[in-house]
C-alpha cells in the first residue's frame, strides 16, 4: 500500500465504514482485503466534499491508471461491491486495486504485492469525479433553500437582510 496521504470524503467515510462493519457482521471474521480497506481508513485524511481536490480518486471516480510493469494504460471507476463489473472497468472497493487507489492524487505510485511479485500503478488522471460532476451541488442547493427559509436573516452568514446563497455551486 501507499505511503503517501489519502485523502477521502466525509459521506465516503461514512458509506466505507458501514461497508467494513457490514462484511465483519455478515462473515463474522474481517478477510484480509477488509483489513487492507480499514488501515487505508485508518490513516485517510478526511475532507469535506465541498473542498476535496479534483486530482484525488473518490468513490465512483472514474480513473486513468498507468501499470508501470505492463507500461499499459487502463481505466477503472471505483465502486462499492454491489456495482463492481470488471468487464466494464468498474472495480471494487475491496479488490486490491481498489483499495490501492482510494484516496490517491493524480501522480501518486501506488504499490501493493500479487502472487507475482508487487504490482506498482501510476495515477495519470481523474477523468470524473463526482464531487465535480454535480453530486454536490444538489446538497449546496439544499442547504441554501433551507437557508432562505429561515425568518432570522442573521442566521444567513451572509449580510443582514439578505437573501442571497450562502454557498456558490457555479
Amino acid at each position: 500500500m501507499p505511503s503517501h496521504n489519502i485523502f477521502i470524503t466525509e459521506p465516503d467515510m461514512d458509506q466505507l465504514s458501514h461497508l467494513v462493519d457490514g462484511v465483519r457482521q455478515t462473515l463474522g471474521t474481517n478477510p484480509a482485503q477488509v483489513k487492507m480497506l480499514e488501515t487505508e481508513l485508518d490513516r485517510a485524511v478526511i475532507v469535506s466534499p465541498f473542498v476535496i481536490s479534483p486530482d484525488v480518486v473518490t468513490m465512483h471516480s472514474r480513473v486513468r491508471v498507468r501499470d508501470l510493469n505492463a507500461n499499459q494504460d487502463s481505466t477503472y471507476t471505483l465502486v462499492f461491491p454491489r456495482d463492481a463489473d470488471f468487464s466494464h472497468g468498474k472495480i471494487s472497493v475491496l479488490a486490491p486495486v481498489g483499495t490501492a487507489i482510494l484516496g490517491s492524487r493524480v501522480g501518486d505510485v501506488i504499490e501493493w504485492k500479487v502472487p507475482g511479485g508487487i504490482r506498482k500503478l501510476r495515477i495519470e488522471e481523474v477523468l470524473y469525479q463526482p464531487e465535480r460532476a454535480g453530486r454536490v451541488a444538489p446538497i449546496v442547493r439544499a442547504l441554501n433553500d433551507e437557508h432562505a427559509r429561515t425568518s432570522d436573516p442573521s442566521q444567513l452568514g451572509n449580510q443582514p437582510g439578505s437573501r442571497e446563497p450562502v454557498f456558490d455551486v457555479s
